[in-house]
């Protein structure tokens, strides 16, 4: 439906182009339409891309940037296409002058304020596009006077209000995409009355009740997307005989009943039926596995019983997800999929299958298989060793089983892996050494086995790794420091085990680490100094060990700790007032030896959040407690003797004491301009800054401070005053339409990731400034060397003539591994897909060592973890580097990041910008470069590549360089199926990586 939509939108934009007419003067026919368009120039604010310089009386409008006029009437605008353009503003009502337009696309814009009712009065209007904006209030009713209408997509905006049921009188529409808005209430019955409609969309629309009746009434559907709403009761079942359907979606809804057992036979061209997270009930029907053109099955979390259908026979199918149901069956089935050539996921995770094994048979499934999924079921046996045969997994889920005897060494195969769950069996033995080659992992979790020994210094090869659970347990010996990666950020987990000596140093060297779990083990010495440094952690579990001495005073510096358990240990002295001042929301220091006054401030203020039993030289604290108070029995022996200046000193440092504490109270109680700003979501903590702080720290936001900025806000430089952190400070210009969007889409994209190659958000402002105005801003680590794009065309006044553009070979191409890097953690390394949607060089930062960290969020989009295909959530980017097909629908998917970065690859490489004039004669910097291939790639690499202290032989560079190029091209093909996979990009580069070396 998506192609036949394109050729209609095709159709009539090159119709409207062949009729091109540019009188020479104006008639008074065009006057309506010229002044109708200069209206709606005027109602835009902002303009980035420059799209409407054109507009303007001393051209003929017919010849204006976006605008098309007709044939048999040259001198009236039949067509506005300003899709992708970056523009801000409103819809001016004006609109409705223009009585011959036919087609109006301002998708992937920031157009605000409401859709105009005066669109009604274009009866002759058959193509509206206006998705990826922020139109809000209600669908005009009087839209449905626009008899003409065959293409309306309103998806992604902030529109309200119920559905108008006069939508049914557009007898002619046949798509209609409202997905991703705010309505309400039911989906109107009006809607059957559309026959015509090939595609609906109506994901994500806050809808109620039931699917309509009147949807029997279709008859040309084949799209059919309904997924993410509050919808109840059952499908019609007139739905499943409508056999031009291709996609069902119905997803993330509360329907329940059972679905026909001759699904498969009435719908014969289904690719797509997704049904997961719902309450459907009754056997998964068998006639599923004769639908031959079947994709994707996703039938996961619902109530679905009986066997399951086998589908070796379905040659296209890639995904078959029916994780949490209660199906029972011998495990065996998933032998039956070895012959799906094409499989790519299994999911049959949380099922009680009858006892089974997990045969060698898996040895067959294809390379393509990248996750696996059988988990919490009661299979039994052990991993067989042709489990190294899955070359392609990513995601290998085989947790809560009764699997048994060791891990097999084959495992070690596995090179792509990046989530490994085996927790929860009763595998013994040691941790084989070869988990050390499995380099791109992110996630190990081994924890509820029988392992023993030590833990193996092999997993320090895991340089990717961010999350480690080897929790409960027969790990003995130290904790080896060469595990200690400092990409651990997530969850350390060494829990419930028997391990000795004291925490190594080198845990300070985690800094982005969120939970520490070392407790019931036999660790003793001093809790480290160098925890402090830790500024990440919100939970830090210590108890039943043998840890000895103080608190040390250096965990204060840890403002979003908000759990912290140090009890049943050894431990002394006073408990620490700074304690007080976290934001701890549980803190348990039971049977120790702690002694002294209990502090009465934050956590200590509420008996259930604190846990002090078992110390018993304890005194004072809130009355709750119920200690004895503080006396001169229950001081030192040192406070018994004090001389006469300090009995006076004391009571005056008291009163002193409280007025502190009275003027703390009333600063909490005032607008909190100067205190630390909250951050507007959880899953990250902070550093406490507030809006004073980042003044400060960046001299006011001084101009020589500045260094960089872009549509929604400006960076700015900064240096903390407690320290010699240089941050970055990104400041929203809420002004701009869309800036807030923007901001919580960073938020979003970052609060639950953590890669060496993707900037690290440091802090979350969001307050008011001291002239009382909306004040957002985001705090991130400054990259000393700047932006890709700097590097690649600018020489700024710090560096020497030259230096700016002096990027060798191997720099670049390290640049570019460190990018695809990211993309493939982006895409692949996390239980949701996030979408850049915006990479470019000036998205790409550069530390120190030259390392290339990806950043700039604000048009990202996080989707499930089911296939990324099924996506239609439009995307916005910088035009050059958006893929062709973001511009013809709006599907989406990663493969758009990979086009995006086929063509960063291209430009890093040929030093040409994608916009780049001199490309005109080619088309594209996809079409040029690939002309140059093989023979005449050194004629368009840049010159400067060949510069600096990497100096490389010019026959080997030639063979790299068509390599590199390759790939450019490679990810930046038209079609997006036949694009690389990023997985296949990073291995490929360091192949090339390893020959220059």
């Amino acid at each position: 439906m998506a192609k036949s939509i394109n050729s209609i939108f095709s159709f009539l934009i090159i119709f409207s182009c062949l009729a091109l007419h540019t009188p020479s003067t104006f008639s008074s026919n065009n006057q309506t339409d010229l002044l109708s368009l200069l209206a709606m120039r005027k109602a835009i604010d902002v303009d980035p891309n420059g799209a409407l310089n054109s507009w303007n009386q001393t051209t003929n409008f017919c010849r204006w940037n976006g605008i098309t006029c007709g044939r048999r009437h040259p001198d009236r605008v039949v067509a506005i296409n300003l899709g992708s353009e970056g523009l801000i503003g409103s819809l001016s009502p004006h609109i409705g002058n223009l009585s011959f337009l036919r087609i109006i696309s301002l998708g992937n814009n920031s157009f605000n304020g409401r859709i105009p009712q005066e669109i009604g009065l274009l009866r002759r209007l058959e193509y509206i596009e206006f998705s990826n904006n922020s139109f809000l209030g209600s669908i005009p009713k009087n839209m449905s006077q626009c008899k003409s209408l065959v293409y309306l997509n309103l998806i992604n905006n902030n529109l309200s209000g119920n559905i108008p049921p006069e939508i049914g009188l557009l007898y002619n529409l046949q798509s209609l995409y409202l997905g991703k808005n705010t309505f309400s209430g039911h989906i109107p019955q009006t809607i059957g009355n559309l026959t015509s409609l090939g595609a609906i969309s109506l994901r994500l629309c806050g809808l109620i009740g039931e699917i309509p009746e009147s949807f029997s009434r279709f008859r040309r559907l084949s799209f059919l997307q309904l997924a993410q709403n509050n919808l109840i009761g059952t499908i019609p079942p007139s739905l499943f005989n409508i056999s031009s359907i291709v996609f069902f979606g119905v997803d993330i809804n509360r329907l329940q009943g059972s679905i026909p057992s001759n699904v498969g036979l009435t719908l014969p061209n289904m690719r797509g039926l997704h049904l997961g997270e719902n309450q459907f009930s009754g056997h998964i029907p068998i006639s599923l596995s004769n639908a031959s053109s079947l994709v994707e099955l996703l039938l996961a979390d619902n109530h679905f019983s009986g066997p399951i259908p086998r589908f070796g026979e379905l040659s296209n199918l890639r995904y078959l997800f029916v994780a949490g149901n209660i199906i029972e069956d011998d495990i065996s089935f998933v032998s039956s999929l070895t012959n799906c050539t094409n499989i790519q996921g299994i999911d049959v995770g949380d099922n009680p299958f009858v006892i089974g094994s997990i045969t060698n048979t898996i040895a067959n499934f294809s390379s393509h298989l990248e996750k696996l999924g059988i988990y919490f079921t009661q299979i039994v046996g052990k991993i067989p060793s042709e489990i190294g045969s899955l070359v392609g997994l990513k995601h290998l889920r085989l947790s809560n089983n009764n699997l048994e005897v060791p891990i097999p060494l084959s495992i070690g195969r596995l090179f792509n892996l990046h989530i490994l769950e085996l927790g929860g069996n009763r595998l013994t033995s040691h941790i084989p050494p070869v988990f050390g080659n499995l380099t791109l992992l992110y996630s190990l979790s081994l924890e509820r086995n029988n392992f023993s020994g030590t833990i193996p210094k092999s997993l320090a090869n895991c340089t990717n790794m961010q999350m480690l659970d080897l929790s409960i347990n027969n790990f003995d010996g130290p904790i080896p420091q060469e595990i200690l990666i400092s990409t651990v950020c997530i969850l350390l987990d060494l829990s419930h085990n028997a391990l000795t000596n004291s925490i190594p140093l080198e845990f300070g060297s985690l800094r982005n680490l969120e939970v520490l779990d070392l407790s019931n083990n036999k660790l003793s010495g001093l809790i480290p100094r160098s925890l402090g440094t830790c500024v990440s952690l919100e939970g830090v579990y210590l108890y039943d060990n043998l840890f000895e001495g103080q608190i040390p005073n250096e965990l204060s510096s840890l403002m979003g700790l908000t759990d912290l358990d140090l009890s049943r240990n050894n431990l002394s002295g006073s408990i620490p007032s700074f304690l007080g001042d976290l934001d701890l929301q549980n803190l348990n220091l039971s049977f120790n030896s702690f002694q002294g006054r209990v502090p009465t401030t934050g956590v200590f203020k509420n008996t259930s959040t604190i846990s002090l039993e078992g110390n018993n030289e304890l005194c004072g604290g809130i009355l709750e407690l119920d200690l004895p108070p503080c006396t001169s029995s229950s001081v030192s022996s040192k406070k018994k003797n004090l001389s006469t200046p300090l009995k006076i000193g004391i009571p005056v440092a008291g009163v002193a004491a409280i007025l502190c504490f009275v003027l703390f109270i009333y600063k909490r109680r005032t607008p909190d301009k100067n205190m630390p700003c909250v951050p507007s979501f959880t899953g990250i903590p902070f550093l406490r800054l507030s809006y004073a702080d980042l003044l400060k720290a960046t001299s006011g936001f001084a101009e020589n401070n500045l260094v960089g900025f872009g549509r929604f806000g400006s960076v700015y430089r900064g240096i903390l005053e407690d320290g010699p952190t240089i941050i970055a400070v990104k400041v929203l210009n809420l002004v701009v339409k869309g800036a807030s969007k923007s901001f919580m889409a960073e938020c979003n994209a970052l609060r639950n990731i953590r890669h060496r190659n993707l900037v690290k958000i440091l802090s979350v402002c969001e307050s008011i400034d001291f002239q009382g105005n909306d004040f957002k801003a985001l705090v991130y680590e400054f990259k000393a060397k700047g932006s890709l794009d700097k590097w690649l065309y600018y020489i700024n006044s710090e560096q020497e003539e030259g230096e700016g553009r002096n990027l060798d070979v191997i720099e670049r191409l390290g640049i570019a591994i460190d990018v695809a890097h990211a993309l493939e953690y982006l895409h692949c390394g996390t239980d949701s897909i996030i979408i850049h949607g915006d990479l470019k060089p000036s998205n790409i930062l550069l530390d120190e060592d030259m390392t290339a960290c990806v950043g700039d969020f604000g048009l990202s989009k996080i989707t499930s973890s089911i296939p990324e295909s099924s996506s239609t959530i439009g995307i916005r980017g910088t035009f050059g580097y958006v893929p062709p097909e973001y511009g013809m629908s709006n599907s989406v998917s990663t493969k758009g990041d990979v086009y995006s970065y086929g063509i960063l690859v291209m430009e890093m490489f040929t030093n040409r910008r994608p916009t780049d004039d001199s490309l005109s004669e080619n088309g594209n910097l996809h079409n040029f470069v690939n002309a140059a291939l093989p023979n005449r790639v050194m004629e368009i690499v840049d010159p400067f590549i060949r510069m600096g202290p990497h100096m490389i032989d010019n026959s080997n560079l030639e063979d790299c360089m068509c390599s590199i190029m390759r790939i450019g091209v490679s990810c930046s093909k038209e079609l997006p199926r036949e694009r690389m996979l990023m997985s296949d990009v990073v291995r490929e580069l360091h192949r090339i990586q390893k020959e220059l070396s």
